[in-house]
């Protein structure tokens, strides 16, 4: 009997609460709409009849004139008092490569079979003893632990690129032995700094990257507060006894253009002959900065334009230091070009690039591979982000200093690494076989039309509202057309010949 009269009550109350709902539901919906509109002209009438200077419509002009970013960012200065670090590079919009379209094949030339294969492979220094010989031209960009990301986020990038063939860069952070073990092809960036130079580790890259400069710091020395590195990373870069760590503007080894020669030189004996390359900025000597490159014997660059990112610099250095990707593209290919050094010193370009057509434009124009930053680590971390937002930033998760850089999942993050890195490629073979080609060798500036004369400047590539004019590039030079079957017919020739014969007769 009390279990009936128990269970009769729990329903009861059940649907006096249900009732209950259903009333208060209906009456919000009978007086909301009054009220809203009641409170709604209040608000308007005092924003059309305030004086501006006790107007909330005067934020809006604030922020209109001088923009929220920068409205928040002087904020953090009045806070501070010294020097913010903005993440992720500068939001300011540059030329890029969107005036650049490719030229689909067609008639003139066949498509590729949307089966065929599609070699996307690359090789780092083709002419060192050790050539690296990679399976894609996308890489991961130089991010380094310690003083940037945590071990977490460097062994899911080692191991996400590792699945796909291509290569992680320790970045200007320590050596992180389980970042070795779990890459297979691992860069190592020379750098300014005291740590991570013993020949014992050097011996362990695949390629070592000298560290000039960078497209979000230039060539300025780095100060990270003694703070933001505690535990083991302190440790493996051997600061524990330092107050401030410092990474200095100049290598102790280069203090003049010819001492570039010497180091490359060294490192190379140490290292049995892998590729030794540069990393700079772009400047505007940037041929001066090439021809000193080359003259050292280095057999890679990877030059950074000014939309690379990074975990912190100064707003001053990432928007308004340096010449942007799609100049120092076109400068760096062109000059390499003139100095006969394409196929001899691999080229790598860094600095904004986010997705497969903007890669593949990069590479048409000339670049050997591309570096992938800011657009990876947000690939990787995918819908890990969740953890954080809304009430902390995403940051937070990669960052060595991070408050939630233990809740990063390194084998949910290292899976997406690798789902992007293959979706990203597989929409780079659509496109080349579009393009009629089989190879990624096969693409140059023969298959590409500039929109704009802007970019058509700056790229040195023909008005798409001109006719085609064959350079001798890419899929329309004279070889690429016999090894793809595609050239013109004799009789095709003769009819043209004929024709134009004609018409001159006729004028």
């Amino acid at each position: 009997m009390f279990k009936i009269n128990w269970m009769l009550f729990v329903a009861g109350s059940f649907t006096g609460a249900f009732f209950a709902i259903l009333v208060a539901g209906g009456l919000a919906f009978l007086f909301a709409r009054p009220f809203i509109k009641w409170l709604v002209g209040i608000f308007t009438k005092r924003l059309m009849s305030d004086r501006y200077s006790t107007n909330i419509w005067e934020v809006v002009t604030a922020v209109t004139r001088t923009g929220p970013g920068a409205v928040i960012e002087n904020s953090l200065r009045a806070a501070s008092g010294g020097i913010i670090e903005r993440p992720f590079g500068s939001p300011r919009k540059f030329l890029n490569l969107d005036g650049l379209v490719f030229s689909p094949a067609q008639l003139a030339v066949m498509p590729a079979h949307e089966y065929a294969e599609v070699d996307m492979s690359i090789t780092i220094g083709p002419t060192a003893k050790k050539p690296l010989r990679l399976d894609i031209p996308i890489m991961a960009a130089a991010m380094g632990y310690g003083i940037g990301v945590s071990e977490k986020v460097k062994v899911a990038i080692a191991k996400g690129t590792a699945a796909v063939g291509t290569s992680t860069n320790s970045g200007e952070g320590g050596f992180l032995p389980e970042d070795r073990a779990n890459a297979k092809y691992y860069i190592l960036q020379y750098n300014s700094a005291h740590w991570s130079k013993e020949p014992e580790i050097l011996k362990q890259a695949d390629a070592i990257e000298i560290h000039i400069g960078q497209g979000a710091t230039v060539a300025a020395a780095s100060i990270i507060p003694r703070e933001y590195i505690q535990g083991r990373a302190a440790k493996i870069l051997n600061v524990e006894d330092e107050e401030v760590v410092v990474i200095p503007s100049r290598h102790e080894e280069i203090n003049q253009p010819e001492d570039l020669g010497r180091l490359v030189d060294r490192l190379r004996s140490i290292t049995g002959g892998v590729p030794i390359g540069i990393k700079m900025c772009a400047s505007n000597r940037l041929e001066e900065d090439l021809e000193i490159a080359i003259q050292a014997g280095v057999d890679f660059i990877s030059l950074d334009g000014s939309q690379a990112g990074t975990k912190g610099g100064a707003p001053i250095l990432e928007d308004d230091f340096g010449l942007p990707s799609v100049y120092a593209l076109a400068r760096a290919t062109q000059y390499l070009k003139k100095r006969q050094m394409k196929g001899k010193i691999t080229f790598l370009t860094g600095g904004g690039y986010s997705n497969p057509g903007e890669c593949l434009k990069a590479l048409a124009m000339g670049a050997d591979g591309i570096y992938l930053g800011t657009s990876l680590l947000w690939a990787m971390t995918h819908d890990q982000v969740t953890k954080a937002i809304p009430w902390e930033p995403p940051t937070q998760l990669a960052f060595y200093p991070g408050s939630m850089k233990d809740e990063f999942d390194v084998d949910e993050a290292a899976g997406y690494l690798k789902n992007f890195l293959i979706s990203f490629v597989e929409e780079m073979k659509v496109a080349i076989r579009a393009m009629g080609k089989h190879s990624l060798q096969e693409v140059g500036t023969d298959d590409l039309a500039a929109l704009d004369e802007w970019t058509s400047k700056v790229t040195k590539i023909p008005l798409a509202y001109e006719p085609h004019q064959p350079t001798g590039s890419g899929q329309d030079s004279k070889a690429a057309r016999k090894r793809q079957g595609t050239g013109i017919p004799k009789k095709w020739l003769a009819l043209r010949k004929q024709v134009q014969s004609s018409s001159k007769q006729q004028s």
